[in-house]
């Protein structure tokens, strides 16, 4: 839950057929990095990095699926999409 405190984890994947750009590396990594400290849930940090990489690269299609770890004896994975 955001504003316990305690620490979550997910493994991220992100597909996407670009249309005139495409993602660098290092770019997405700082980016990521800026959700360490906020305190959201698992299914708006989806649809948020699915809305902001969807505003930068304008792909054909775009799939985010976040597989967050178990807290709570729960594990939850959001997946969110775009199509043109």
């Amino acid at each position: 839950m955001p504003g316990d405190g305690q620490p979550d984890f997910a493994k991220l994947t992100i597909q996407y057929i670009p249309d005139r750009k495409i993602l660098e590396s290092k770019s997405l990594k700082l980016y990521l990095w800026s959700f360490r400290n906020q305190g959201v849930f698992h299914e708006h940090a989806a649809n948020s990095i699915l809305d902001d990489l969807v505003k930068v690269l304008e792909p054909r299609w775009c799939k985010v699926t976040a597989e967050f770890s178990i807290r709570g004896g729960i594990s939850i994975t959001v997946e969110a999409e775009h199509k043109k």
